[in-house]
């Protein structure tokens, strides 16, 4: 019988709870459901349009793609990273199943679409309305990865492993992500 066992599974670490589950546990399962079921939740919520149905739907199918695939899931793999990868791709495959994708790819390169004066003496919340627009407006694929590198906290190595792409992708696209947002929120002077 291995240490991890011996504590509490609250106390171990993601890690050893998929080892434990990899092993038969759905008690260590339902732990990294736990933990993990409301930020993707988060996630699903606003790249799928801030549909909550749809959202805790995709997120029931990381978990369920998970469980099925926990025989494979790599030791020393961070849980986190495997999670966010599933999450990813059923974004990929929502966005191509619903013919947005070469829409959304396209617009990659394209210039941001104009946007209302905004008073510069608007307050916090008046700012965080006006990012919430923007962010709404931002190709899917950009969108993804600010949500993931500045709400998720994923580092850009895990993203880079979540999406597929090289660390200078990613760097490159969360640059041109923020010039985006700097430049429809111009107008506010707290934005660097």
């Amino acid at each position: 019988m291995s240490i991890f066992h011996l504590k509490p599974l609250r106390q171990q670490t993601d890690e050893q709870l998929m080892a434990r589950a990899k092993a038969g546990s759905d008690t260590a399962f339902e732990e990294l459901y736990r933990r993990y079921a409301r930020r993707l939740k988060g996630f699903f919520f606003v790249q799928l349009g801030g549909d909550e149905e749809l959202a805790a739907d995709a997120t029931h199918d990381v978990f369920l793609r998970a469980y099925e695939a926990r025989n494979s899931y790599q030791e020393g793999r961070n849980v986190d990273t495997w999670l966010f990868t599933i999450a990813y791709n059923i974004c990929k495959n929502h966005y191509r199943s619903n013919a947005y994708e070469a829409q959304l790819m396209a617009s990659l390169d394209a210039e941001p679409v104009s946007h209302q004066q905004i008073e510069v003496d608007l307050d916090a919340a008046m700012l965080d309305e006006a990012l919430a627009q923007v962010l709404s407006e931002l190709p899917a694929p950009l969108h993804q990865l600010f949500s993931l590198h500045y709400e998720e906290e994923l580092t850009i190595p895990q993203i880079a492993e979540i999406v597929g792409v090289p660390e200078g992708t990613v760097k490159s696209r969360l640059h041109k992500t923020m010039n985006i947002i700097r430049k429809k929120l111009k107008n506010y002077a707290n934005i660097k």
